[in-house]
């Protein structure tokens, strides 16, 4: 399955997650569930891989974990907060880069705190 037709599918099930709970609920409980779906669907799922950083052929342990990473090629971030900022892009980006992956996913879900 190509990194393509992949995203197609885990968009499918971030939808029908979305369409099941809406918004307001906690990063966690949107990872769970789509960990829970994508394992179902037969895809192979990895939570909160641990992505390491190499240097100078030392390993280093910067505390970097990828959410879901799907069949070894798609990064999937998860952020249920009320505004993406930067560091948002740069996390995803410093995953693909560390990993040599060709595609990552942000699964944006506005939490509201209501006042």
């Amino acid at each position: 399955m190509t990194e393509n037709e992949l995203s197609h599918k885990i968009i499918g099930i971030a939808i029908e997650i979305h369409n099941a709970f809406g918004l307001g609920l906690l990063e966690s409980a949107y990872k769970e569930c789509m960990y829970y779906k994508i394992s179902k669907s037969g895809l192979f799922v990895e939570k909160e891989k641990p992505m390491p950083l190499f240097f100078e052929e030392v390993q280093l342990e910067c505390g970097y974990r990828i959410d879901l990473l799907v069949e070894n090629k798609l990064v999937l971030e998860i952020k249920s907060v009320d505004a993406l900022n930067n560091i948002h892009l740069a996390q995803t980006l410093t995953y693909l880069k560390l990993g040599n992956y060709k595609l990552g996913l942000f699964l944006w879900l506005i939490f509201f705190i209501n006042q």
